[in-house]
């Protein structure tokens, strides 16, 4: 079940805070979840979200720990959606041009999540505010290993890249650079703007998680046939570093 937390101003159109709660709740029925009630409050700008409760069997929690050296790293959506909300905002970006962000931010993780645990994943966590580098640490920290990633495997919106060279880029990724860049060890090839795209804060993001190698290929399979999009963008190493190459 999920209850809904939203903040409405008051000059806002009825309607389109209608828009906002009519998308939370067919995205929860499509997830599954039962809308329990909720708490609306005014504010300033409008800020929603849903709050999520429920039971999980033990036998298909996801944890960040777990990762073992040799484990492959898969990705289940693209990176750079903060980019692409700092370039609507600063106007750089036809809104045709978001749409492909858009879409890929309304899909569920829930194909990925079940790949995961068909696989035996051992670790794994979804990509949000603190970016791909930052949360890729966060299981390191949890499994006190290291992360190898393939710059040229990691999947990105349509352009990102030229908004990248514009340095278009939100107040988040600064933030994360800062906090987990110590953690990092960037390839010579790597360019500054590439470095923080990996920084980029992302909103509604793919999971990430590990499979065993041997069963990776099997996994890598069953994703293309069942056209689950998930691409491999590393591999754990016994370093505790992440080193991006």
């Amino acid at each position: 079940m999920a209850l809904n937390i939203s903040a409405i101003p008051p000059q806002l159109p009825p309607e389109v805070a209608s828009e906002i709660l009519r998308g939370g709740a067919e995205k929860a029925k499509e997830a599954g979840v039962v809308i329990a009630g909720g708490h609306t409050v005014q504010d300033k700008e409008p800020k929603f979200g849903l709050a999520a409760l429920g039971f999980v069997p033990l036998n298909r929690v996801l944890t960040k720990g777990g990762m073992h050296p040799g484990d492959i790293l898969y990705l289940s959506k693209p990176i750079g959606s903060g980019v692409i909300a700092s370039a609507v905002k600063a106007e750089k970006i036809d809104p045709e041009e978001v749409r492909e962000t858009v879409d890929w931010m309304k899909r569920l993780n829930r194909d990925a999540t079940r790949m995961a645990i068909r696989y035996g994943s051992g670790s794994a966590t979804d990509v949000t505010g603190f970016s791909l580098l930052g949360h890729a640490r966060e299981m390191c920290s949890a499994s006190g290993l290291g992360l190898r990633l393939n710059y040229d495997h990691i999947p990105l919106f349509d352009h990102v890249e030229e908004l990248a060279a514009q340095w278009c880029f939100p107040g988040g990724s600064f933030d994360n650079a800062e906090y987990f860049g110590e953690f990092v060890k960037f390839a010579d090839r790597i360019t500054q703007e590439q470095q923080m795209l990996l920084f980029d804060p992302q909103t509604s993001g793919g999971l990430i998680f590990t499979v065993s190698p041997e069963r990776a290929d099997e996994c890598q399979d069953e994703a293309l046939s069942s056209h689950i999009p998930l691409w491999k963008i590393g591999e754990v190493i016994s370093d505790h570093y992440l080193v991006v190459s």
